[in-house]
C-alpha cells in the first residue's frame, strides 16, 4: 500500500511542484521500533497510534491528539467553477464533444449547467471527460514533428 500507492504518488506529485515530501514516522528506525511494539500499544479499544498519542500528550492540545484521521483531496469542485472554468468549457463544450462522436454533448452540457450553478457537483465526471478529451488533443491530434519523431 504504502510503496506500491501513497509514497509514489507523494513523492511524483511533489517533485511536479518542486516540493520536497518528508515521511518520518517512516524512517526505518521508527518502522522496526513500530513493529516490535506488543499490539496493545498499536490499538487500544478503537484507538490507533496509542503511543504516539501517550508521548505526545503534554505537547498538543486534546483537539490536536485526538482528531480523527483524515484524508487529503483536491478542491477539483471549486476549481472547475473558479480557474479552470475556462479549460473546462472548451475540452467540453458541445463541439468539441460531438466531434469526437464517443458521447451525447447534451447530457455533458447538462452536467457542466449543474456544476456551474451549484445544483450537482459533478466534479469527478467532468475532470475524467476533461482528462480524456486533452490525452486525444495531445496523443491522437497533434501532427507528428520532426522533434517529437526523433529525427
Amino acid at each position: 500500500y504504502l510503496a506500491e500507492d501513497i509514497l509514489t504518488k507523494v513523492d511524483r506529485m511533489s517533485m511536479a511542484a518542486s516540493l520536497e515530501a518528508r515521511v518520518p514516522l517512516l524512517d526505518h528506525r521508527i518502522v522496526e521500533f513500530a513493529l516490535n511494539l506488543p499490539p496493545h500499544l498499536k490499538l487500544h479499544r478503537g484507538q490507533t497510534k496509542v503511543i504516539l498519542r501517550q508521548v505526545m500528550a503534554d505537547r498538543l492540545p486534546p483537539p490536536v491528539l485526538n482528531k480523527p484521521k483524515q484524508g487529503f483531496s483536491i478542491p477539483l469542485k471549486h476549481w472547475l467553477c473558479g480557474p479552470l472554468r475556462p479549460l473546462m468549457l472548451d475540452l467540453l463544450s458541445s463541439t468539441s464533444i460531438d466531434n469526437r462522436g464517443y458521447f451525447q454533448p447534451e447530457p455533458i452540457g447538462q452536467w457542466v449547467t449543474e456544476h456551474l450553478t451549484g445544483r450537482a457537483n459533478h466534479s469527478h465526471r467532468l475532470w475524467g471527460l476533461m482528462v480524456f478529451e486533452l490525452w486525444q488533443r495531445e496523443f491522437l491530434d497533434r501532427t507528428p514533428t520532426t522533434e517529437s519523431t526523433g529525427r
